[in-house]
């Protein structure tokens, strides 16, 4: 028990490490990580919306950009004002935001006694359709979404404090003037942390139980009593929550919506996230997702410093191009060395130097003080009888 008290308190420990290392990170990057940390945070989200419902519900998706999208322009038909081009509500930034999750929600729960009745490749066909639904409903509702070129996003405001570099809402921390990104990262943060703390917590509850439950098995989980669509139901609408929370986060990074954003190549993108940090781990999902959102990025920033890269539409290898190859790999390298992703790799080697270790020497996997790893004492040795004893 001192042993599982002492690695959760060094968890929690390197937790906030991490979080303080992030609060002191926008007094000394440029505006360009400022950028990239804001998409990292915003799909960090998503991911571990989609490893909740993929990773510990067992049910696959390929529509998650959908979901994002959905939130994305709920967001910013809410808060945005009515034009000659596009109309919108002119609603409170806050209000937006919780708009973009219900709404979200409110379509994976619609969506989800089609998810009941499919599993497997035939769910992930089903989600993927919502993808070609959403972008033709985004193309074509023009006074919505402005259709092909999209449409601008109010920046977030909250209490008459604008997060974005309007006057005269001057702030300086430390010698830092900290202007509109530096303001969205700390909004970010924040909802990065509760999303992460929720997820976590969701994935131990009872709740979390049951969808593991039922992606191990659906006949045992409804005979343990477990409603099997009332808990793929849950999973979906908790999912999209997150993905309209995610897609409403990226409509703020980037300043402007186009359908182009939420593409297919969005969905896989999230797949990569979470198969790469390991299927239902939410910190592997963060992980995943500072891989697969930062990589093209730093990429295409610094392409003139790399030999091997060339510049987009030149002919040569350029950044979006080697950063699909350094996913295809990194997937296969995951698959076939490091079963469970970068999570499941990282319980192994905490398993292996451990104090708690198991001692390979020992026949029963007891560690070198007769205990086995979970704590408990080595099961009784058993001796196979022999045919005539079992007659």
């Amino acid at each position: 028990m001192s042993e599982l008290l002492r690695s959760g308190l060094l968890r929690r420990l390197g937790g906030l490490a991490l979080l303080v290392v992030a609060l002191a990170l926008p007094l000394v990057l440029n505006d360009f990580w400022l950028q990239t940390g804001l998409f990292v945070m915003a799909a960090a989200i998503g991911a571990v919306g989609l490893t909740l419902l993929v990773g510990v519900a067992g049910q696959l998706s390929l529509g998650h950009a959908a979901f994002a999208a959905i939130g994305a322009y709920v967001y910013a038909w809410s808060t945005g004002e009515t034009t000659t081009a596009v109309s919108g509500a002119g609603l409170p930034p806050v209000l937006g935001l919780l708009l973009a999750a219900l709404v979200a929600a409110g379509v994976g729960a619609a969506f989800s006694p089609v998810a009941g009745r499919l599993r497997g490749i035939y769910l992930g066909l089903a989600t993927l359709a919502l993808v070609f639904v959403v972008r033709h409903l985004l193309l074509n509702l023009t006074d919505w979404t402005g259709g092909f070129t999209g449409r601008s996003v109010e920046s977030f405001a909250l209490g008459g404090f604008s997060f974005s570099n309007r006057d005269p809402d001057y702030l300086a921390v430390a010698g830092v003037e900290f202007e509109g990104l530096h303001r969205l990262w700390y909004l970010f943060l924040l909802l990065a942390v509760v999303a992460c703390w929720l997820g976590a917590n969701l994935r131990a509850s009872r709740t979390g139980r049951a969808w593991a439950n039922v992606r191990d098995s659906e006949t045992a989980a409804a005979a343990m009593g477990i409603g099997v669509a009332r808990a793929k139901m849950s999973a979906f609408i908790v999912s999209s929550a997150y993905a309209g929370t995610a897609g409403a986060m990226l409509a703020l990074a980037y300043g402007r919506v186009a359908p182009d954003v939420f593409s297919l190549t969005a969905s896989i993108d999230f797949l990569v996230m979470i198969v790469l940090g390991g299927l239902g781990s939410v910190p592997g999902a963060v992980v995943g997702a500072v891989f697969v959102t930062a990589l093209p990025l730093v990429l295409a920033e610094y392409s003139s410093a790399l030999p091997f890269l060339a510049a987009p539409g030149s002919g040569g290898l350029d950044p979006s191009t080697a950063s699909r190859l350094v996913y295809g790999l990194a997937i296969i390298a995951v698959l076939v060395f490091l079963r469970g992703g970068l999570a499941g790799a990282a319980r192994r080697l905490r398993t292996r130097t451990g104090p708690g270790a198991p001692d390979p020497g020992a026949p029963d996997g007891s560690t070198p003080d007769g205990s086995t790893p979970d704590g408990g004492h080595p099961a009784p040795a058993t001796h196979p009888r022999s045919k005539e004893t079992t007659r």
